[in-house]
């Protein structure tokens, strides 16, 4: 089962530095038929705009992934971390028992963010802050792992969910599959370009909730770039 969420019908809220589309219920946006998607509970597309951004704010007992799309975001935290993460990276925050943070876009043109909310396996916990770089060209062609809070995969950045952040940039006509079991719950939501999975497109920006569906076949309709998440 795919529902796809188009991009036009999702709510969201326009403050001038700060344009934000939302996947889910969220903030002043509240639609009690989308709370999230299993474990998934936020999935924002955000477009901060020049030398602004989210002053110190605290989080507690949520996985924050940070997925850049163009720009960068220089993020600051109450730990002492402080890093800029470019398009193409990712960085994650395991809130925990309790964290505060910033996040500017100290760039001369506007930043746009995937930030994806996920609930963790347990609540508490030392908060963490990380960030990685995963080049556009290692992941040509496949599903990589961008975050993951399963061990055996080790070259993805660690959350404290049963759950996997993945991406993919695919060019058109190529075709990438991923496997799940059937229980879980799939959010897929391309960054660009235009997809069909297992039959349905899926155009820019829009979002699919998937169900019972044991393989997708994701074939790019254009040059594509992709964000999937596979959680509990």
């Amino acid at each position: 089962m795919i529902e796809l969420k188009p991009f036009a019908a999702l709510g969201g809220a326009d403050h001038g530095w700060l344009k934000a589309k939302h996947h889910f219920s969220f903030a002043s946006y509240y639609d009690p038929n989308h709370m999230g998607h299993g474990a998934l509970r936020v999935w924002n597309d955000d477009e901060i705009a020049p030398n602004t951004g989210f002053p110190a704010h605290p989080h507690r007992n949520m996985e924050i992934i940070t997925y850049v799309r163009e720009g960068a975001i220089t993020h600051q935290d109450s730990l002492g971390n402080k890093g800029r993460t470019e398009a193409g990276d990712v960085q994650v925050m395991s809130a925990g028992s309790g964290i505060r943070h910033s996040e500017y876009n100290l760039e001369p043109t506007t930043t746009r963010i995937f930030q994806i909310w996920i609930e963790p396996t347990t609540d508490g916990g030392q908060p963490t802050w990380g960030a990685k770089p995963f080049p556009k060209s290692d992941r040509s062609g496949k599903l990589v792992t961008l975050a993951s809070g399963f061990a055996d995969d080790g070259d993805a950045l660690p959350i404290r969910a049963k759950a996997r952040v993945l991406g993919t940039t695919l060019k058109a006509g190529e075709t990438a599959e991923y496997s799940a079991d059937k229980a879980r719950h799939i959010y897929l939501v391309p960054a660009a370009g235009s997809v069909e999975v297992n039959g349905v497109r899926v155009n820019a920006r829009d979002g699919a909730a998937i169900r019972d569906e044991a393989t997708l076949k994701i074939t790019a309709l254009e040059d594509s770039e992709l964000v999937l998440v596979d959680a509990a």
